[in-house]
């Protein structure tokens, strides 16, 4: 088993590494909150989030549409070929629309809201069961996908599994709704074990075959945009899956999978390599599954095992990690305390450094780690850095038409100049601007959680040599040199 953090291991950068990891980060004095709480009240606070109210509402439009038949159903019987196609542009506007709004209230959710962690555990779960608007093509239904990813979080995972294989996203994303007796759809079958549990080479392809036939039946009622079982099309025949025989269910299949120790060790080290390292140890991940497993497959206990670990807080394992565009959009203007760009501004920022939320490259969902940064995409966060810093005053060759692609020319000029400058005088205190000295420190504390490596540093004490006091021109400059080096890339 893991072995918990000593006490007096717990301080600022420990404090600092578990908001980074099971949040979005944080200024200093959040850092210095959560290590006057220690360690178990750093972690409770994390974990069980529940009990913090959290009243944010859902998107306007976020529920059934009565009329959304009738309106497919007169897209599709226009006599009139031009009619048809404006329609299907009004539809195609407004569906574009929602889910610009739909991408800007989760990040918003994941910037301001109260439970950073449960909504770090949703983004968890949207990359690990990932479906996109490209297929989905319902707003609608990727919010209530992400409503049932939000409240099945940290519940056990048979739970979260369940709630996910019959949710309507995922129904049409893997085409479930499709699969009926005698013609069963074998994607979510076969990616169910391959992406989802066990991994690959540790299931056959009669197992996917047969456990195919076991999700028969599933299906949308249209009318409420939700699961319907549908007992006409469900093959009620035997199945063997897993070397067992029975008349299986979908949800009997699901059971079986979460019996499997392997199934435990899969997510277990998933869980790992997004919260912890990218190369999990494998003596860590078989003691924490063998716990994970023996507990029910709760969630909860396992993320207050990882976070309470020694291990989690290893050398080597904080500021390690490459932060992921999301992280590194949050985590900057949370350390910048400044608000979050507008909506045109943050989705074209995150689809420019490569996670469209809604829309991941595949069922694998994103790859994470050194793929999130490429000679684009690290030229693009300094130059996003740089907007953040200096807002209006810096300009991004080429953003407009950035913009026009990710909102759908829903964008005008206007959109380019809301950005403010940040007020960096109110970011440190007189004491901390005294000196070059002082003022690297504090600027270290707050922006990289730590040190920056010799050369770094000597780089800015050369640019901040002589300056004394440090003027608002130099700390502008300076925090956007630290936001270009590499160990700011990482958390």
């Amino acid at each position: 088993m893991l072995e918990p953090l000593p006490a007096s291991q717990w301080n600022e950068t420990t404090a600092a590494h578990l908001l980074n990891r099971a949040g979005f980060g944080g200024s200093p004095a959040e850092i210095d909150r959560l290590r006057q709480m220690g360690l178990g009240g750093a972690v409770s606070w994390f974990v069980n989030y529940e009990r913090i109210p959290d009243e944010t509402p859902a998107p306007d439009w976020a529920h059934p549409d009565p009329n959304y038949l009738a309106q497919r159903q007169a897209i599709q019987q226009a006599a009139d070929p031009e009619t048809k196609k404006a329609l299907q542009r009004m539809q195609y506007q407004n569906e574009y629309q929602q889910m610009a709004d739909l991408r800007y209230w989760w990040v918003r959710r994941m910037a301001l809201g109260p439970r950073p962690f449960q909504e770090k555990m949703t983004l968890f779960w949207h990359g690990h069961f990932a479906t996109s608007f490209e297929k989905v093509q319902s707003p609608f239904l990727l919010w209530q996908q992400n409503e049932t990813l939000r409240q099945n979080a940290t519940g056990n995972f048979y739970q979260i599994l369940t709630a996910v294989a019959e949710d309507p996203a995922m129904l049409r994303y893997l085409d479930g709704a499709q699969s009926r007796k005698g013609k069963p759809n074998e994607n979510f079958a076969r990616e169910v074990l391959e992406l989802f549990t066990l991994g690959e080479g540790h299931y056959t392809e009669q197992d996917i075959q047969q456990s195919a036939k076991a999700y028969t039946g599933w299906g949308i009622d249209r009318s409420q945009m939700s699961y319907e079982y549908h007992p006409s099309n469900h093959d009620n025949g035997p199945k063997t899956v897993f070397g067992q025989t029975g008349n299986f269910t979908g949800e009997d299949v699901l059971n079986l999978i979460c019996d499997n120790p392997q199934c435990a060790k899969f997510i277990t080290g998933k869980i790992w390599r997004f919260f912890v390292q990218d190369q999990p140890p494998e003596p860590v991940i078989d003691a924490l599954a063998a716990d994970f497993h023996s507990h029910g497959m709760d969630l909860k206990h396992l993320m207050t095992t990882i976070f309470s670990s020694k291990e989690f807080y290893a050398p080597d394992v904080i500021r390690s990690q490459i932060k992921s565009p999301v992280q590194w959009l949050i985590a900057s203007t949370h350390q910048l305390e400044a608000p979050l760009p507008t909506q045109p501004m943050t989705l074209v920022m995150l689809a420019q450094l490569g996670q469209e939320l809604f829309q991941p490259p595949n069922v694998k969902g994103w790859d994470g780690g050194i793929a999130w940064i490429t000679t684009n995409s690290l030229m693009d966060r300094y130059n996003f850095a740089a907007a953040l810093v200096e807002g209006q005053r810096v300009p991004l060759p080429g953003l407009m038409g950035q913009m026009r692609s990710v909102m759908h020319n829903n964008v005008s000029e206007n959109n380019l100049m809301e950005l403010s400058p940040v007020d960096v005088n109110a970011l440190f205190t007189p004491v901390q601007l005294v000196d070059s000295e002082n003022f690297l420190a504090a600027l270290e504390a707050r922006f990289i959680n730590g040190t920056l490596g010799d050369q770094r540093q000597n780089t800015l004490q050369d640019f901040l040599k002589h300056r004394s006091p440090i003027e608002e021109i130099d700390i502008r400059k300076a925090i956007r040199l630290i936001m270009c080096t590499p160990e700011y890339q990482l958390t």
